[in-house]
């Protein structure tokens, strides 16, 4: 984890956002339904509201895909997001960590590509839609998870 990182947040949180980015869920929701094994924030709590941590479901020891929503792994290594070029220095936690600040107000270099990457997300939704009945939550269960790593309500399709 890096230490002393410092940013300013230029606009108000949860507000602002850039015209194509519209999550459907905030950070704590998402921490609350259960996303990344429970491991993904563990450490660096003190930078987010203490109300986002209240009801989330955390693991502080390791990666427990059953606290995930659908009880699935539905996440890729750390190694392999660092090969994919997915890691920004700043927000070495990935697209997460980003949005997490991006929704406390930071505006960063790093916004649009983040951003592209959350639009690209939609290919998985449309392929539940396409091979699901709506609101299945039994089906595609790992895609599904991965769509909420990502701040869309997959319970919703």
């Amino acid at each position: 984890m890096q230490k002393n990182y410092v940013y300013w947040r230029t606009e108000p949180i949860g507000k602002n956002f850039d015209p194509r980015f519209k999550p459907e869920l905030t950070p704590k929701e998402m921490l609350e339904l259960g996303v990344f094994g429970g491991k993904y924030m563990t450490d660096c709590k003190d930078e987010f509201p203490t109300d986002w941590f209240k009801k989330a479901k955390l693991n502080h020891e390791f990666h427990d895909p059953k606290i995930n929503f659908f009880g699935i792994n539905a996440s890729q290594p750390l190694s392999e997001w660092i090969k994919k070029s997915w890691i920004n220095p700043e927000d070495p936690r990935g697209w997460f960590q980003w949005y997490c600040r991006y929704y406390m107000g930071r505006r960063h270099e790093d916004d649009d590509r983040q951003i592209k990457r959350w639009l690209a997300i939609k290919r998985h939704i449309a392929q539940v839609k396409k091979n699901c009945q709506k609101k299945d939550l039994l089906c595609r269960t790992k895609q599904r998870q991965a769509i909420l790593h990502w701040a869309y309500d997959s319970r919703k399709i």
